[in-house]
């Protein structure tokens, strides 16, 4: 909902789920920036879900917002550690996408990096369902795909090749800590026969300066709002690869197919609308050398994410997890130059004919 709309009543002036110095802490930044008035009944409900930050939505008289910090150490099994000076640049990251392209991010309205946080417009979960759940839940349509592909297009398209913004996201080191390292490099170690190969990923995508990255352009990470998709936690924002947003959100759609089998056709529909719209805006160096980094990269995120720091929940039986591996091993030793084919053998291999390019499925 936006940030006058506040959720019932706000007579609660304590929530036991956060201590009184958070609260202080957080209604403290909210005043200074005039988003809550001095003597306001605040209240904070933490949200569940995030690994890598405290979220909150917080009721004032004024209305409702969301509030964000980092964590240090993640909220997963693996000891994952980040800087959490990530928030700092999440808030940049959001405030130059806000220019790009204002309906796909939530609104920036304050930012404190004394604190580490950050306030930005509060969206209503009933019309702005995560995109991941509606996949989950069967719901595939390829339009909502196109549409982040068209979003992301736009903003690497906006912030390519521009030395002074390269300069404002110095953040390499975040992004080794929070992408590098957990995904790849930690694959490498289960996988001592691609680990030269996974290596070589990591340096080259690590010595790109191209465009801004968002960094974790999952489904998870996606609003299906009612003026479309809206694009949400950017911490690992940086300056480099764009290819690593494109192939880190085409992953998602072909894990999927392992747990929706029936929607595949769908899935894959969604796959090359993604690619297609994504290709038509960002035009800012030649389609071919961007797909190819995004197609060797991409079976790479596929075995990271069972075998990585962050393996996915719901590959949860060792089949479906033996299958992924047997896929990617042999297109990361030796990468497919374009992602149409990866898609295409992945339907393959799910037990169905592959469709020629531009089919209609």
């Amino acid at each position: 909902m936006s940030r006058d709309a506040a959720a019932g009543p706000l007579s609660a002036t304590s929530d036991p789920a956060i201590s009184a110095d958070v609260r202080a802490l957080i209604t403290g930044f909210l005043v200074r920036h005039g988003l809550a008035a001095a003597g306001d009944a605040v209240r904070c409900l933490p949200l569940e879900g995030g690994v890598s930050s405290d979220i909150w939505r917080v009721d004032t008289d004024l209305g409702t917002v969301c509030v964000k910090r980092a964590l240090p150490k993640l909220r997963v099994a693996a000891d994952w550690r980040a800087p959490t000076s990530r928030n700092a640049y999440e808030w940049a990251w959001l405030k130059f996408a806000a220019r790009q392209a204002p309906q796909s991010v939530p609104t920036p309205l304050a930012h404190d990096p004394g604190a580490g946080l950050f306030a930005m417009a509060w969206l209503d979960p009933g019309p702005h369902p995560v995109w991941k759940r509606q996949l989950l839940d069967g719901q595939v349509e390829p339009e909502t795909a196109r549409a982040v592909g068209e979003i992301l297009g736009r903003i690497h398209f906006a912030s390519a090749h521009d030395p002074a913004l390269a300069a404002a996201f110095p953040t390499l080191a975040n992004f080794h800590a929070l992408r590098l390292e957990p995904y790849l490099l930690a694959t490498a170690t289960r996988h001592p026969d691609l680990a030269a190969r996974l290596n070589a990923l990591v340096e080259r995508t690590g010595s790109a300066q191209i465009a801004l990255v968002h960094g974790d352009v999952s489904p998870k990470n996606i609003l299906a709002g009612p003026d479309g998709p809206i694009l949400l936690d950017a911490e690992c924002a940086w300056y480099g690869d764009p290819a690593f947003d494109i192939a880190f959100c085409l992953n998602h759609l072909l894990l999927k197919a392992l747990v929706r089998p029936e929607r595949r056709g769908e899935l894959l529909a969604s796959f090359e609308a993604f690619a297609q719209a994504y290709f038509t805006e960002g035009r800012f160096e030649p389609r071919a050398g961007l797909e190819g980094r995004a197609a060797a990269l991409l079976p790479a995120l596929m075995l990271a994410r069972v075998d990585g720091k962050s393996p996915v929940e719901y590959l949860r039986d060792e089949t479906s997890r033996d299958t992924v591996r047997r896929f990617a091993g042999p297109r990361i030793a030796s990468a497919p130059r374009t992602l149409g084919e990866i898609a295409r053998d992945w339907l393959t291999a799910r037990g169905e004919p592959a469709a020629e390019p531009g089919t209609p499925r």
